[in-house]
């Protein structure tokens, strides 16, 4: 466990979970010991958490002056953690009441800042605070648990000024998406890792002057991205929205199913958003309500290019083609929903997948782009060519399924083990309509104005034939079959980059 003297001598420590580059993250309360954050629901795969506790907590000393409790001067404390780190600029998570402590450092500190990530922070001194009206809407949306009368009623009592310790432990279920042992255990913690007098001093009892500060984050060029919970009432996804709207350069995206702890609600879900976040060669964009992540290579003025990737794929399956492609062209490649980084709803469908194509072209102003689709995402592409011609300026289909019945059907599968890149239920969801396809796919391949070009794997378990039909249907299709498996533009890249200069695009 390592410790540091902060400015005025007092010792805190830090712990570190993981490898890679560091993350200085801030644990709510207020005045919680940092144990609560566990690995950030396996955050530490990907970044060393750097787990601060706040003086007087955990295994940091108390001060000698109580008075330095208090938020504005826990700043302090951030600054010298930094420097003691040795870091020129630090990425910084809050949670909870520290999202507040996290914004007062940027608005202290912005230029050893190099992101801010706020996950369901308090809004108070920022001049939106939690209404009681706010938790009360929040609650309400957890109607239907069995908690819930004993929830609301200790709520009411609370929100009447009689809170009794009862009360607050009654509202415990309304802080978790789920109230499941996991996180009955996490919230039975709680009351032992905070330290009272240090709770009470953090706001000053007269308030803060923020102004400035708000003055200051209005300003500030660092990446920000606010993160809400659907079911939390402090902040609320709407509060947490406005919060974000201060800043010039935010994210803003709703964790579906959590509350105030969303890496105990969801981790994948937490972890895709944040990893996204703090990854600089990759953005997101919300699109139809889901967040899409993808990636981009070479210049922003260049001709858009579009890549799409198969099946339990995601963007960086691209990585190879993109960056050949990014001689002459801006490229994009997205990871569709339940693959990557991106969300996974849980429900998927190859009309999904177009519907999430259509939206990032959209979101992203590329309407006329050439798209490029591998496999699942080629019928996605074709399926979005089809309703919507205009859209799309040219299309590449790699080695697509043609959408006519499997014969024989695809047996059920069965789950590989272990963590994977991708949600499983898209994989028995695609399966049912590659065994019934909708046949209008197939018959409104005519449909399509754009000039279009189909690749296929000569060794592939797709029918060629079949490739080759599909071709003919569209108006300005054409075929190439290309030496290789499935895989075609990973298999043989050269071949496939080959066709494309054909068809004008490289």
């Amino acid at each position: 466990m390592p410790i540091f003297s902060t400015y005025d001598g007092t010792e805190l420590a830090y712990h570190l979970h993981g490898e890679g580059e560091p993350l200085i993250c801030l644990p709510g309360g207020p005045m919680r010991a940092a144990r609560y954050f566990g690995d950030l629901g396996g955050l530490s795969r990907v970044r060393q958490l750097v787990l601060l506790d706040l003086r007087g907590t955990g295994d940091s000393a108390a001060p000698e002056d109580t008075a330095s409790y208090r938020i504005d001067r826990l700043v302090e404390d951030v600054e010298a953690l930094r420097a003691h780190l040795g870091l020129e600029k630090a990425d910084l998570l809050g949670h909870s009441a520290s999202g507040e402590l996290a914004a007062l450092y940027a608005a202290t500190y912005p230029q050893r800042l190099r992101s801010l990530t706020l996950v369901t922070p308090a809004t108070g001194i920022l001049g939106l605070p939690a209404t009681d009206q706010d938790r009360r809407d929040a609650a309400a949306l957890r109607v239907h648990e069995p908690w819930y009368p004993e929830a609301a009623a200790a709520l009411a009592h609370i929100q009447a000024g009689h809170a009794t310790p009862e009360d607050w432990a009654g509202i415990r279920p309304l802080t978790y998406g789920r109230w499941d042992a996991e996180a009955q255990a996490h919230a039975a913690d709680s009351p032992g890792q905070k330290n009272a007098l240090a709770a009470s001093l953090y706001y000053p009892e007269n308030g803060l002057d923020t102004a400035p500060a708000l003055a200051a984050l209005r300003e500030l060029c660092a990446p920000v991205l606010v993160l809400a919970g659907e079911y939390d009432g402090g902040p609320t996804p709407d509060r947490a929205a406005e919060l974000a709207a201060l800043f010039p350069y935010a994210e803003f995206a709703v964790q579906r199913g959590a509350s105030h702890f969303p890496w105990i609600d969801d981790p994948g879900a937490f972890v895709r958003t944040v990893t996204a976040f703090l990854d600089a060669e990759v953005s997101s964009v919300q699109a139809g309500g889901i967040r899409l992540a993808y990636r981009t290579w070479g210049d922003p003025s260049a001709p858009p290019v579009v890549l799409a990737h198969g099946r339990c794929g995601s963007s960086l399956d691209w990585t190879d083609i993109a960056e050949k492609l990014a001689a002459r062209h801006r490229v994009y490649a997205l990871d569709f929903r339940g693959h990557g980084l991106s969300d996974w709803p849980g429900r998927y469908s190859f009309e999904f997948f177009r519907d999430d194509l259509h939206a990032f072209l959209e979101a992203r102003n590329l309407s006329g782009a050439t798209v490029i689709g591998h496999s699942m995402g080629g019928a996605a592409a074709l399926l979005l060519a089809e309703r919507d011609p205009a859209l799309i300026g040219s299309l590449v289909i790699e080695d697509a399924p043609a959408l006519l019945p499997l014969d024989p059907p695809r047996p059920p599968a069965e789950r590989p083990p272990g963590e994977l890149g991708f949600d499983w239920q898209v994989v028995p969801s695609i399966d049912a309509q590659l065994n019934a396809p909708d046949p209008a796919a197939r018959e409104n391949l005519g449909e399509i104005t754009a000039p279009a070009l189909v690749v296929g794997g000569t060794r592939s378990h797709i029918d060629q034939e079949q490739l080759a039909w599909m071709a003919r249907q569209i108006p300005g299709g054409r075929f190439a079959a290309v030496d290789a498996g499935h895989l075609v533009h990973s298999e043989n890249p050269e071949a496939f980059l080959a066709a494309l200069r054909s068809f004008g695009i490289g």
